[in-house]
This record gives C-alpha cells, sequence and structure tokens, in this order.
C-alpha cells in the first residue's frame, strides 16, 4: 500500500505489513481504533476482526476498542455474544453512551423498540452530540409508528442542525403517513421562512400541494427549488407530474426531458414521456420512448404493458401479443396482463389461450363479474358448454341476482337439452331485468327463436 498523507496511512501500512510476516508490532490504542474503523468503514470485516483480535491482546482493558469487537458482532448478528460484552463493559464505564446506543440496537434489530427507545434516551444524558441519538429515537418510532413522537425527535435533529435534510424528509414523512398534508405545508413554509434559498423544502412544499391537488401551488413551489437550483432532477421530475395532470402533456414532456440531459436518463422518465406523446397521439414517438424505456430497464413490466396496449389500439394485435407476454415472465400474478392478455389473444382468435387467461385471473382471485362472463362466453364459442355451465354455477354463488348470469344460464341449459332449468332461469332473468334480454338476442338467437321461449317473454312483457 502506498504512503499518502492520510492520518491512518501509516499505521494501516504498518499493520498490513505485520500480517504478512510473523513479527508483531506494537500500536496503542488510538491507532488500532483508526485501523478497525477503516476495515468496518471499507466493509472488510475479517481484517477488522483480526486487528480487534490483536488490539485486544495489546490493551486489554480499552473500552473503545471493546466497543468496536460488540460492533463487530453485531454486524454479524452474534448478539447474545455483543450483549454480554456490553453489559461487562457497563459494568465498568455506566456512563459511556456508546454502551447504550449499542444495546439499544441489538434490542431493535430483535423488534423490541420500546426497550431500544429506554436506552436511547439514557443515551442522550451522556451524549456530548445528539443528533445522531435523536435520529435513531426518531427511527425507534418510526418502527412503532409512533408518527406524532417520530417527528417531535427529527425536529429536534433540526434544532441542532438545521441543514439536517435526512430529518427534514422524516418529518414529512411522518405527515404524510398519518395524512397530514395541511400541516406539512404550516411546517415547510415555517422552515421555508427561515431558509428561502432550500431547495429541498421548497421541493418538499411541491409534493403537499400536489397531493392536494392544488396544482398552480404546487408548480410555483417546484420552480422556487429549479431556480435555487437548476440541476435539481427531482424537482424537474415532479414538475413533469403536475404538467402531465393539468393536460399540459407538451410541456411535461420539456420537463421530463430536461432531466435525462442533467442526469442519466432513467426508465421512468421515458415511460411518462411515452404516455404524454401517447395522450398527443404521437403514436410513432409514444413507442420509440417505450421501447427506450424497455431498453434502460427490461424488469420494468410497465414498460412492456405500455408497448401491448398501444399496439392493441393500432390493431396489431401479432406485436401486442408479444409484448404482454414480455411484461407476464417478469409478472405472472398480475391480473391485469392476465386481462390484457385475454383481450389480445380474442383478437387473434385465440380461444383455448383466452379461456386459460380468465381462469389464471380468477385462480389470482380477481373474481369481478366481467372475469366470469368472459370466460363463460369463450367456453361457449367454442362449443365447451358443460365447462361454462360450470363456469356460471360457480358465478352465481357470489353473483345472485344479476341478469347477466341468469341469461347466460338459461342460454347454455337449454343447448345442453336442460329445457326445464333453462326455463326457470328464464323466468328469473326476467325477473331481474326483464330488458336484458334484447342483449342476449344476438348471443342465443337461436334459443329465442324457440316458441315457448317467447310465449314466457311475451307473458312478461304484458306486465
Amino acid at each position: 500500500m502506498q504512503q499518502s498523507d492520510n492520518s491512518n496511512q501509516r499505521p494501516l501500512t504498518r499493520f498490513e505489513a505485520m500480517l504478512k510476516t510473523n513479527n508483531v508490532f506494537f500500536f496503542d490504542a488510538t491507532e488500532f481504533e483508526e485501523i478497525i474503523h477503516y476495515y468496518i468503514d471499507f466493509g472488510k470485516h475479517s481484517l477488522a476482526k483480526k486487528a480487534v483480535k490483536l488490539a485486544l491482546e495489546q490493551h486489554p482493558s480499552s473500552i473503545q476498542l471493546k466497543l468496536l469487537k460488540s460492533e463487530l458482532y453485531i454486524f454479524e448478528n452474534k448478539f447474545i455474544e455483543a450483549d454480554k460484552l456490553l453489559n461487562k463493559m457497563l459494568s465498568i464505564a455506566p456512563h459511556n453512551e456508546e454502551i447504550f446506543i449499542q444495546k439499544a440496537t441489538i434490542l431493535s434489530k430483535n423488534k423490541e423498540h420500546k426497550k431500544a427507545i429506554e436506552l436511547l434516551k439514557k443515551a442522550l444524558l451522556y451524549v456530548a452530540d445528539e443528533v445522531d441519538v435523536l435520529a435513531m429515537l426518531g427511527m425507534e418510532y418510526l418502527f412503532l409508528d409512533n408518527f406524532d413522537a417520530a417527528r417531535l425527535n427529527f425536529a429536534k435533529c433540526l434544532e441542532v442542525d438545521f441543514d439536517d435534510y435526512s430529518s427534514l424528509y422524516n418529518i414529512i414523512y411522518c405527515y404524510d403517513m398519518e395524512d397530514k398534508h395541511d400541516e406539512a405545508i404550516v411546517y415547510l413554509n415555517a422552515y421555508i421562512d427561515k431558509d428561502p434559498y432550500s431547495e429541498v423544502a421548497w421541493h418538499q412544499l411541491g409534493r403537499q400541494y400536489f397531493i392536494l391537488k392544488q396544482h398552480q401551488e404546487a408548480l410555483r413551489a417546484f420552480d422556487f427549488a429549479i431556480l435555487i437550483d437548476e440541476f435539481f432532477v427531482g424537482a424537474y421530475l415532479e414538475k413533469a407530474k403536475v404538467l402531465e395532470q393539468l393536460e399540459l402533456y407538451e410541456d411535461a414532456i420539456e420537463n421530463y426531458l430536461i432531466t435525462t440531459e442533467i442526469d442519466d436518463p432513467t426508465a421512468f422518465a421515458y415511460l411518462r414521456i411515452g404516455d404524454c406523446h401517447e395522450k398527443l397521439f404521437n403514436f410513432d414517438l409514444a413507442i420509440q420512448y417505450y421501447l427506450k424505456t424497455v431498453d434502460e430497464d427490461p424488469l420494468l413490466d410497465k414498460g412492456w404493458i405500455a408497448l401491448a396496449i398501444i399496439y392493441s389500439k393500432q390493431e396489431n394485435y401479432h406485436k401486442a401479443l408479444y409484448y404482454i407476454n414480455k411484461a407476464l415472465q417478469i409478472d405472472d400474478k398480475n391480473t391485469f396482463f392476465w386481462r390484457k392478455y385475454a383481450e389480445i389473444n380474442l383478437k387473434l382468435s385465440l380461444f383455448e389461450e383466452t379461456a386459460q387467461a380468465f381462469r389464471n385471473c380468477l385462480e389470482l382471485e380477481d373474481t369481478a363479474l366481467e372475469v366470469w362472463v368472459s370466460l363463460a362466453d369463450v367456453l361457449y364459442y367454442i362449443g365447451d358448454f358443460e365447462d361454462a355451465l360450470e363456469t356460471l354455477e360457480r358465478a352465481q354463488l357470489n353473483y345472485t341476482n344479476f341478469a347477466e348470469i341468469a341469461y347466460r344460464l338459461f342460454g347454455i341449459s337449454f343447448i345442453l337439452g336442460k329445457k326445464k332449468k333453462a326455463m326457470k332461469h328464464l323466468i328469473k332473468a326476467l325477473h331481474i331485468d326483464f330488458e336484458y334480454h334484447k342483449v342476449m338476442i344476438d348471443l342465443f338467437s337461436v334459443v329465442f327463436q324457440d316458441k315457448k321461449v317467447q310465449t314466457i317473454i311475451k307473458s312478461f312483457k304484458a306486465f
């Protein structure tokens, strides 16, 4: 390792040279601490453990070195060993805040958040710089969904360090989780009064206005964020989303494109640009940006489904089928995808595939009436009358008095020769919705020509 002016470089070089030989060099406790911190920071935990072992052999009474050992135990999820070591240290150094912090960390990892909070409160009594402990307290309260207490602790962090944007984000998150958007706006405006040039605060203010559908106020806030920092990608993205809501699609595209120039292009930006072009009926451009979306992130199913939908609209069903299959390869539990797959296959007269798609929807607990009816209609169309009838009978368990089910039960029962049962279904269907029989005539034209059926319908019409 080359030497540099870095303060830990010389001890680190000596330490690594020692590891390559059988010699044992002496390091003072501070030097060992620097070496161990270096290895921990760079994720070299095996070397950190070696350094801790040698350090404690040379400085067996050092509390700081023992704390580093317990920290490594915690990293390895050896909580029992860490806690035993910490308890020993606590009897020697009862006012050491780091002991309480590490014990709280163990409790937190074991989901004992209330106990962790108590220990962190003890740590606050002895710590010189409160910010880190207050932030940890805030996080523990978040784990307990105690958003008021969490927010108060993050607010205390800002009292110590006004530019602690992590705490500011967490405060707004707490407001968001309780849908207290008006309160969040009041808080952010107070923050901006103290620091009018905080682009982060303006950005968060814009987000709150956007949630409340106060679009002009949101645009104003995002514009201020951009004026303060013209390279603030997040502000351009949020501004573009507002412009979309206002149906100002060309302006939205302009802002999304700016984000691709400032930073590496994202699949999200390309997807939104494509959607804006689609709404402007610029279908070729929409397709270009959807293709850029999936090229940027091939695992983003929204890009593939967007391509499937736009090609379906253009009646290019073979391409639509290709892209819907891509979406399903990523997420085969998405019932919207299966519905779209069914729709496309139906257009291609691939009826078996269509039926299977609707069955998949039902297996995935998408039991909407239209799914049952569509499956029954496809089965009926391909002549699978028994399965169609069984599908409708299953549907009837959830949709008892629905004309869409009753008329189909009548028609298919009639075709299967179950005339008595069919007439019962017809009478029930006419009771539910007499006019709906006119819709069903196209589906069951032969059935409705039956004289007995016509007589029953005429008798109902008389009433």
